[in-house]
């Protein structure tokens, strides 16, 4: 069976919808509280057993398809990130602006499942230490998803400080993939608060990269540690 899941806030979700379509909220359920942004930053992930028994509550079974969409946002990729890496990887992404479907508001009840058993991966996601420890290191390529001026340093409308963590290549996540990018021998991505990246990482994991990897905390949580070095303008 396929489900369809906006992720959406909640007053775009009863604006209107695609019939059938149940609700995922960004900020409750497809992030946890932010308690403090120097561990996990602005959007960290939810733990797996909260994430089982919200996908469990939305319908959400080992026979589901699921179909997940935003309006650009990132946040339909979050999703699909959040299912892969909790062992669910029948899931697909589209951008609702391109939908020319009927719509309804009237909000559809899911249909529980108690059979979302997690299976949690060990290789999709890399920290803040291993990026520090291997900073110098060209073998990890890091793609920094936030828009070039962002990435830049020229501002940063969000967090404390403006820049980027050092040697990350820019992969706005709005535009395609840089050419070459799945061919570095290890590829991470990060963005501002983690949502947008997985953008990019599922990118990466279409072009074959099935290794590629989610820094979560990405900038907001770098950028609040004073010993991280920050880097700005062009790359040499």
């Amino acid at each position: 069976m396929t489900l369809l899941v906006d992720c959406r806030p909640r007053v775009a979700y009863e604006a209107g919808h695609p019939p059938g379509a149940v609700h995922l909220d960004p900020e409750l359920d497809l992030s946890a509280p932010v308690i403090d942004p120097t561990v996990g930053g602005r959007h960290p992930l939810p733990a797996s057993e909260r994430l089982a028994e919200v996908f469990g509550m939305a319908g959400i079974g080992p026979e589901t398809f699921v179909l997940a969409y935003d309006e650009g946002t990132g946040w339909a990729a979050r999703c699909w990130w959040l299912l892969r890496h909790l062992g669910h990887d029948a899931c697909g992404t589209f951008d609702l602006r391109t939908y020319g479907g009927a719509r309804t508001s009237a909000e559809s009840t899911p249909r529980p499942s108690s059979r979302f058993a997690p299976t949690a991966r060990n290789d999709d996601l890399i920290d803040a230490a291993e990026i520090r420890a291997r900073l110098d290191d060209p073998s990890l390529v890091l793609y920094d998803a936030r828009a070039p001026e962002r990435w830049r340093g020229d501002f940063e409308p969000l967090d404390p400080i403006a820049g980027r963590i050092p040697r990350a290549r820019n992969a706005f996540f709005e535009q395609p993939l840089p050419r070459g990018a799945a061919e570095p021998a290890e590829v991470a991505a990060y963005c501002g608060s983690g949502v947008t990246a997985c953008v990019v990482v599922q990118r990466l994991v279409a072009a074959g990269r099935d290794d590629a990897r989610l820094y979560p905390g990405s900038f907001s949580e770098w950028c609040r540690t004073p010993a991280n070095p920050i880097e700005r303008g062009d790359l040499p």
